[in-house]
């Protein structure tokens, strides 16, 4: 349709069919009622002006960088889903707050009727749990998908698992074991006693994942407080190629685990098993965590980020 090919009554028809829509708000059937063509010809002119070019539309909506920096995350790493805040504050706990928030709307958006949920432990997780608005009816169940940490009541997997199914008027299970054994065969009885085989059986099977990814970086981070240390473990984590934590299983750049003497310990989910979960949602935000989200993302477990606008940028940076 090159108007200039046309003759100058249907280069008219065109002209007064686009202004209608576009500068005088009418909808199609009044166009096509009062121009006397039928809605198809009305739509037809329409599209094809649009595809010709003759019609541009500009989108002058807040956050529409954030928007556009979510689809470039999703081309680049093959993320099916990332939600992206902007960075407002200056604050980081005010900025995770936010965060928090878009994580909670996502999870309860997400939600269906009796689907089970598998969470880790951290201080994510609490504070996504301490602003989720409550709802009713949902009838969703709870689980931990790792032991728990002694001494960290309020952020605690257990008490997160009990929290969060009360915000969603559901039911937890918890699981009575440490999150990390002190060798490999006690965390092979303790994960082969029937009260533990049972929760996570049902972590296995959940419908949502939700964990925060974790740093290791400087040997500081809040992993290193999961346990007590012995024979060089802490310092062999801090001099190792490990990138990155969920579940408080270490990987590495390629989102490979690493370390199987640590990971092996673990009372909990591996990542090849978060793999199979359909939604596996990641929680994480601040330059320390572009690194471990970047590496999370290669290692494919999982295919939900939650993060703000500068941390989504400083993992494009590097990936």
């Amino acid at each position: 349709m090159q108007t200039t090919t046309k003759s100058l009554d249907v280069s008219r028809l065109v002209s007064k069919v686009l202004f209608s829509h576009y500068k005088e708000n009418r909808s199609q059937a009044e166009i096509s009622k009062s121009l006397d063509l039928s809605p198809a010809k009305v739509n037809r002119i329409i599209r094809q002006a649009r595809e010709e070019g003759l019609v541009e539309i500009i989108l002058n909506i807040p956050h529409m960088g954030v928007m556009e920096l979510e689809k470039q995350l999703m081309a680049r790493t093959g993320l099916p889903k990332a939600v992206l805040c902007p960075s407002y504050a200056d604050d980081p706990v005010v900025g995770f707050t936010q965060i928090a928030e878009a994580a909670a709307e996502f999870l309860q958006d997400t939600l269906r009727k009796n689907d089970v949920i598998c969470i880790s432990g951290g201080k994510a997780l609490a504070t996504i749990v301490d602003v989720m608005k409550p709802v009713k009816g949902m009838n969703v169940t709870v689980v931990p998908a790792t032991g728990g940490v002694q001494g960290t009541h309020f952020t605690d997997v257990n008490y997160l698992a009990s929290a969060l199914a009360e915000k969603l008027g559901g039911r937890s299970m918890q699981l009575h074991a440490p999150l990390f054994a002190d060798t490999q065969s006690d965390r092979d009885m303790l994960i082969n006693m029937r009260a533990t085989k049972e929760v996570l059986e049902m972590a296995r099977h959940a419908d949502i994942a939700l964990a925060g990814i974790g740093a290791v970086a400087k040997g500081d981070e809040s992993y290193f407080d999961l346990r007590h240390w012995i024979n060089g473990e802490k310092a062999l984590v801090a001099e190792s190629q490990c990138k990155g934590e969920v579940f408080a299983h270490l990987y590495d750049q390629s989102g490979s685990a690493c370390i199987p003497a640590l990971n092996d310990k673990l009372v909990g989910l591996s990542l090849a098993e978060m793999r199979q979960i359909p939604v596996s949602i990641g929680v994480a935000a601040g330059v320390e965590k572009v690194v471990p989200i970047a590496a999370a993302l290669r290692g494919g477990f999982l295919n939900t980020l939650i993060t703000d606008e500068s941390t989504a940028q400083g993992v494009l940076d590097i990936y």
